[in-house]
């Protein structure tokens, strides 16, 4: 669904809506992010309790976002999407990274970037949810899914270029002038990953205990 109705709506909208209304283009994004975690909401039964926890989760990573604003490109957001996906799933890491793009927006400001931004971190979520049960089980492959996640996120924002003008070669030259960037993209992801994955995913194990949310495999941290 998120493949077929969400990028779809990306790179269409990039084109057709540009360059003054962005607004309807992340609004159809935004609905579109929550369709894939209503239906597993309602498959699942999620309650209220864990419900709040997925909120706490996307408060945190706006939140973290807003405290390092000021180190470009060091941000502890797709840290966070990660640790929420390993704990709640692709479709809930996927909507994580979605509202985290488009709320903290508010504050970076909006822009045609948004989409693309909410589409990125997104995708980032639902990947590191469908790989959560070998990240879950050997701790050190947080580093790669930091790796993959920086160079990632810096290739699908690079290609907003590409579907606004068309231009291989406009795409290609901002991937290679945008390698110091992506470098801190990964040097960032990996640091904020192997520092706050297993706190953070310590408390959340602890809560969905507590509270009998039914929570996936743990990881193990040992």
């Amino acid at each position: 669904m998120i493949l077929c109705l969400v990028m779809p709506t990306v790179v269409v909208g990039g084109v057709l809506l540009f360059p003054n209304r962005y607004g309807w283009l992340g609004a159809c994004v935004t609905l579109l992010s929550c369709l894939p975690f209503l239906l597993r909401l309602r498959a699942d039964g999620w309650d209220a309790r864990r419900l709040v926890l997925l909120a706490c989760m996307v408060a945190l990573t706006v939140g973290g976002r807003f405290l390092f604003g000021l180190i470009p490109g060091f941000k502890p957001v797709t840290a966070m999407v990660v640790i929420t996906a390993l704990s709640f799933g692709p479709e809930a890491g996927f909507l994580t990274g979605a509202l985290s793009a488009l709320l903290s927006n508010f504050v970076f400001g909006q822009g045609i970037w948004t989409p693309y931004q909410m589409f990125s971190w997104g995708i980032i979520g639902l990947l590191a949810g469908v790989f959560a049960g070998p990240i879950r089980r050997h701790y050190p492959l947080l580093a790669v899914c930091g790796v993959c996640s920086g160079l990632l996120y810096s290739l699908l924002m690079d290609s907003m270029s590409l579907l606004l003008f068309n231009d291989g070669t406009t795409y290609l030259a901002l991937v290679l002038t945008s390698l110091p960037a992506t470098a801190t993209y990964i040097v960032s992801d990996v640091f904020f990953l192997l520092v706050l994955a297993r706190p953070i995913g310590k408390v959340i194990d602890r809560l969905q205990k507590k509270y009998d949310l039914n929570a996936p495999e743990t990881v193990d941290r040992t």
